[in-house]
């Protein structure tokens, strides 16, 4: 049986999932304190959290975490996935990051000040989730195999294809197509989040 993942998305996967995981199992027993804190600050940069209590917030955000992180680590669960979930998930935090005031330089700058250096390493991850992605979704044998053409059935096309002189039909959106359109999504849920 062979795994959905490379031996190149191996430790991008290894690395944000092991943190993020980390990250999360450090939450799941988050005092009152802990979990205020949380809430205050995710609640300054996105308000419609301040509806939601601040335990329950830390422990949804801690759940979260832990399945973001297992989802990368796991072998099985293919890249696409796995790079989709790490994608929405930093999406927030440099959402976070750049709607915090005070995390970036004066003006329509995104550039960190000191205090918003920790925060803007969230970028790295964003970047890796997107690589994942389009990996995940490129990298995979063309547009006949992002359509879910069997091996048989792409090889019966590719032979139909040279007897009459014309291309195999394409099933839907290339894996480009798909990986752009992922990434603008992605794109705009940044966007978005950050205008709200």
């Amino acid at each position: 049986m062979r795994l959905p993942i490379t031996p190149s998305e191996i430790a991008p996967r290894i690395a944000t999932g092991a943190f993020i995981l980390h990250s999360g199992l450090s939450k799941r027993q988050a005092d009152e304190a802990t979990a205020g804190g949380l809430h205050g600050f995710a609640s300054g940069a996105y308000p419609f959290f301040k509806k939601v209590p601040p335990t329950t917030f830390a422990k949804v955000l801690s759940t979260s975490e832990i399945l973001v992180g297992a989802a990368l680590l796991t072998p099985f669960v293919p890249t696409a996935v796995a790079g989709a979930a790490l994608t929405g998930f930093a999406a927030g935090l440099v959402g976070l990051y750049l709607r915090t005031p005070g995390m970036t330089k004066p003006g329509r700058s995104v550039a960190p000040t000191q205090e918003g250096l920790p925060l803007s390493k969230d970028v790295w991850l964003l970047g890796i989730g997107i690589g994942l992605l389009t990996s995940g979704l490129i990298d995979r044998g063309g547009p006949t195999r992002a359509a879910g053409l069997s091996r048989g059935n792409r090889t019966s096309a590719k032979k139909a294809a040279r007897k009459t002189g014309r291309k195999p039909a394409e099933h839907g959106r290339t894996s480009a197509q798909q990986a752009a359109a992922t990434a603008a999504k992605a794109a705009a849920k940044v966007r978005q989040a950050v205008s709200v």
